[in-house]
């Protein structure tokens, strides 16, 4: 496994390079990051070229790739303009977006998961019952429901709800308009309400969007693994049904939901956009819109090169997954 998991990494490789330098000419062809900054106010030619010295672009394209590649490497991921924000760094701020998507996703894509594993199960086991149905039904209006229509009909909920608890003297709630710049503050009664009213509505409208795509997934595997011969010679021995379905049906049932969970939560790390931007979330989604809109090369490519090895290290681990899973399956 470890040679596997070695050869895995040595293969990443080449394919960042790629796809850094593909990135790399995109960006390049996105215009000139410092046209918005030369039109705030009237500036001397030699501002201007000490500005473009600066971030790099006074050089012909591969040499800047390649500056910018050695430096990714050591930890230099380069400083960028923005507008009425003046220069600043890269990966400080990456990493601050990176952190707030974290908290926000990871909590969303385990719920959704838990949940649409627990209904996959049951509609599994009891095909074509109330249960299965409803189930079924509640996964498609979902799946039909783009994710801002989800997100604009609960952040709505939200505030009328804020409205009905300040009318009765209880205060206002609901937060939807992200996380207060300072943090959270105060005893561990009044951090849990900050918390709670803070993370509950894009938690929610995420949850409900994934749950869908587990809950079918998983109730897709689970029949076929219901219905393997050796689930059928496990019910022949005798065994508890709740047994054969948890302890041999469940385990391989998981593999296909690991692969979607594993490429969903590299994806989403990479920003959910939507979510982040209907309920004020500065995390990686707004941050790489942001950074597309004023032309900023350097936070594109870090952006880029972050949620890549996320989204490889993520693929890595699910196919570490599939062996303990899966006895049968062996790494050459």
């Amino acid at each position: 496994m470890l040679r596997f998991a070695a050869r895995r990494l040595l293969i990443a490789v080449p394919l960042l390079i790629a796809a850094s330098f593909l990135s790399f000419a995109l960006t390049t062809a996105m215009g000139d990051p410092l046209a918005e900054w030369k039109l705030q106010r009237p500036r001397a030619d030699t501002e201007i070229a000490a500005q473009y010295q600066r971030i790099g672009y006074d050089r012909p394209i591969m040499e800047r790739y390649l500056d910018w590649a050695g430096g990714f490497v050591t930890g230099d991921w380069k400083t960028t303009v923005v507008p009425g924000n003046g220069t600043v760094e890269v990966r400080p701020e990456i990493g601050r977006a990176l952190g707030v998507t974290l908290r926000l996703v990871l909590v969303a894509e385990i719920l959704a998961l838990l949940i649409g594993m627990a209904v996959g199960v049951l509609g599994a086991v009891r095909q074509y019952s109330v249960f299965d149905y409803g189930a079924t039904g509640a996964a498609f209006v979902m799946f039909s429901m783009p994710l801002f229509c989800v997100a604009v009909i609960l952040k709505y909920g939200g505030i009328e709800l804020n409205n009905w608890l300040e009318s009765i003297g209880a205060g206002r709630w609901i937060v939807t308009a992200g996380p207060p710049p300072g943090g959270f503050s105060g005893g561990v009664g009044e951090l849990a309400y900050q918390y709670s009213g803070t993370f509950l509505l894009p938690v929610l409208s995420l949850v409900a969007i994934q749950f869908a795509l587990y809950s079918r997934f998983q109730r897709a595997s689970m029949l076929d693994a219901l219905g393997a011969d050796y689930v059928r010679t496990a019910r022949a021995k005798g065994l508890a049904p709740s047994r054969v379905v948890v302890r041999h049906a469940l385990r391989n049932g998981l593999i296909p939901v690991v692969t979607v969970f594993a490429l969903n939560l590299g994806t989403i790390i990479g920003g959910a956009v939507i979510t982040e931007t209907v309920f004020g979330w500065r995390g990686m989604g707004f941050l790489i819109v942001d950074a597309i809109t004023n032309k900023e090369p350097w936070m594109v490519q870090g952006w880029m090169m972050v949620t890549a090895v996320v989204i490889i290290g993520f693929n890595l681990m699910a196919d570490l997954v599939y062996a303990y899973l899966d006895p049968r399956i062996r790494y050459g």
